[in-house]
């Protein structure tokens, strides 16, 4: 399922939890972890002065690399590592295109000191422009990352982003012989007051029934053999969360990009909710992957 892993990494406790994380998908898979410190050269700090302020940027990355090798190497794990300096998001969707890795793994949060490429708006910059998978986490601290994943979500409104995204779900879940719970949601407060209310919402119950059981019929080439149906009424973004809680899930697998009509679940804004809120991994997939 993977080969080559990016982890952008900074050294914070947070990231600590995300190395290790990618050191077990990573072992399951036989994969190699390339850790990737960005020196954030954007920053009105940097660009004022001279060239001794951004050698010290990557002497700091030397360090952090460095002790997370140590780590890597602890935890068995093959790994390699690179220094690049720039605008952090950009340069992270780059170096993972250059370099055919097939998962970028990173936090929703990390410290604010001199590397910030982690904190979250750059992790959903990342999620918005990457072609590559991005798994992301947010580290609270009741929060445990586990692995393997017995339980994928597969949020769906039958769009051709939604529809790529469950492919790549059905993949994951039958590698790690998962549960695949496949969720479509009637967004009822898109429907208006109106008269064409209950026509317009038995016509957004039959499609996100449709966007179900399209998952469904699809997971059988897959290999997945446990595959439960939720067909929610609510917020998108509410119910993907409330369906986690719920299902004893342990990570979602979702688009980001959906349609723009009545139903938005994978729309750009609730994935990036998603991302945020959700107390387990997400991973995101675009259309270009």
């Amino acid at each position: 399922m993977y080969q080559n892993i990016l982890l952008p990494f900074d050294g914070s406790d947070e990231a600590a939890a995300a190395l290790h994380h990618a050191a077990e998908v990573a072992h399951w898979a036989d994969a190699t972890i390339r850790v990737l410190f960005v020196a954030d050269t954007t920053r009105d700090s940097v660009t004022v002065v001279e060239t001794q302020v951004v050698d010290a940027l990557v002497e700091e990355g030397e360090d952090v690399v460095e002790e997370a090798e140590k780590t890597l190497h602890t935890l068995g794990a093959d790994y390699d590592s690179d220094i690049v300096q720039g605008n952090p998001a950009p340069a992270i969707v780059e170096y993972a295109d250059r370099h055919d890795h097939d998962l970028i793994v990173m936090l929703t949060h990390a410290r604010t000191g001199v590397s910030r490429f982690l904190l979250g708006s750059v992790t959903e910059t990342v999620v918005r422009l990457s072609s590559v998978p991005v798994l992301t986490a947010r580290m609270q601290p009741d929060e445990q990352l586990v692995f393997p994943y017995e339980n994928v979500l597969v949020p769906t409104d039958g769009s051709p982003g939604a529809t790529h995204a469950a492919e790549y779900g059905l993949s994951l879940a039958a590698a790690l012989e998962a549960t695949v719970h496949v969720l479509s949601v009637v967004d009822d407060a898109s429907l208006g007051p109106d008269v064409r209310s209950t026509r317009s919402g038995q016509e957004s119950e039959r499609a996100a029934t449709d966007a179900v059981e399209d998952v469904v019929a699809e997971s059988e080439s897959h290999g997945v053999t446990n595959v439960v149906r939720h067909v929610e009424h609510g917020t998108p973004s509410e119910q993907i969360l409330d369906a986690v809680e719920s299902n004893d899930i342990d990570t979602v697998v979702m688009g980001t990009t959906g349609k723009r009509g009545t139903d938005r679940l994978l729309l750009g804004s609730v994935a990036e909710t998603t991302v945020r809120s959700a107390p387990v991994p997400v991973i995101t997939v675009g259309r270009g992957e």
